[in-house]
């Protein structure tokens, strides 16, 4: 299959009334923020998207994007590999108060457009996927170079035992 970059900004309601279908990548060079998060990340994103109009008049989009990235193990500090796969279907607005946002349905996330009616595909789509990035990067357990064994940090030590003070109590209960 042949990759096709997609634009970096478009027109989410002209797109939407032609009805635009985008199958395509987009390099992982022109998303710092993700690189910044992942210690290597795979050259391409690969991106589904169609723009359409809801029987409702609304404007919306949705996708998916699928790309692999590497993280630090937090449990060993080695390198593993992640892939990740997004679905979104956005609305975009414009200048609409928080209770209009309210207002769409809760399929759509808004998604705000600039002065131009535009949004940048690559912000958004970088945007998505970190918030898919695990909280703690972690290999699978049996996957990992650390076993179960040696996950312990040194030993606990008992607490000191005082006598219960309701012991009394139970010595009358004998009587």
């Amino acid at each position: 299959m042949q990759k096709v970059k997609l634009p970096k900004q478009l027109d989410p309601v002209k797109s939407a009334m032609k009805r635009s279908d985008y199958v395509g990548v987009i390099s992982s060079s022109d998303m710092p923020r993700l690189a910044e998060a992942a210690a290597n990340v795979a050259d391409w994103v690969e991106v589904e998207v169609k723009f359409e109009i809801d029987s409702q008049g609304l404007t919306y989009f949705s996708g998916h994007l699928a790309t692999e990235v590497q993280l630090i193990c937090q449990r060993c500090n080695e390198l593993y590999a992640q892939p990740i796969h997004v679905s979104f279907c956005f609305s975009p607005v414009q200048g609409m108060a928080e209770d209009e946002v309210s207002e769409l349905p809760e399929v759509y996330e808004p998604v705000e457009v600039n002065d131009h009616g535009e949004i940048n595909l690559v912000e958004l789509f970088e945007d998505e996927l970190i918030l898919s990035l695990p909280i703690v990067a972690l290999h699978a357990e049996e996957d990992c170079n650390v076993r179960q064994d040696e996950m312990s940090y040194g030993e606990i030590e008992p607490a000191n035992e005082r006598p219960n003070p309701f012991a009394v109590l139970k010595e009358l209960k004998r009587d």
